[in-house]
């Protein structure tokens, strides 16, 4: 049995793709996943399966989102242990009050393609299927958005902030 925390992307968020987490929640009970909880209202899920298809899984419960809600949301999957690997390695130091992680659906076929973006002041690392984003001036304005990662990589982003990264790696430690 594996602990995955589901990140989905662009639900609850500015009033658009409303999606109440108790039902969320319910739904991915009806899809046979234990254990299920969710965090925030922004799209944490975690829960337990035996499916070993990560691929498989996340188009399962992008689809079940679509029909059950009406929202297309793509559904980005990290096991517990990735998870906590990730909030043990904070790339920019110990204050990560200003570091965000973009969560990326697969690893960039090109991931120098950001290379010759400066976005000072803010930062990026690109390592495997994630990228460390710090913002010293805060995320509001910043021209470093999921957005231009996906259009450069090519790929599927959802970012959360340092602090929501910890807690669902915390939360997903019980899961195993």
């Amino acid at each position: 049995m594996t602990g995955w925390v589901a990140l989905l992307r662009g639900i609850n968020v500015g009033g658009r793709n409303r999606v109440p987490m108790a039902e969320l929640r319910e739904l991915f009970e009806q899809a046979g996943l234990g254990s299920v909880s969710s965090y925030i209202q922004s799209g944490n899920v975690l829960f337990t399966s035996e499916a070993a298809d990560r691929d498989e899984l996340s188009r399962q419960l992008e689809e079940a989102v679509r029909e059950t809600f009406a929202v297309s949301s793509p559904v980005v999957l990290r096991t517990a242990a990735e998870l906590a690997r990730i909030a043990d390695s904070p790339p920019f130091g110990p204050d990560t009050s200003q570091t965000h992680v973009a969560f990326l659906d697969r690893e960039p076929g090109e991931p120098g393609a950001l290379a010759a973006f400066d976005p000072a002041p803010d930062r990026f690392e690109v390592a495997g299927t994630e990228v460390y984003l710090l913002y010293p001036n805060g995320v509001h304005g910043s021209r470093l958005t999921g957005a231009l990662l996906e259009r450069r990589l090519g790929v599927t982003a959802t970012l959360r902030n340092w602090r929501t990264v910890a807690k669902l790696a915390d939360l997903a430690g019980s899961l195993g």
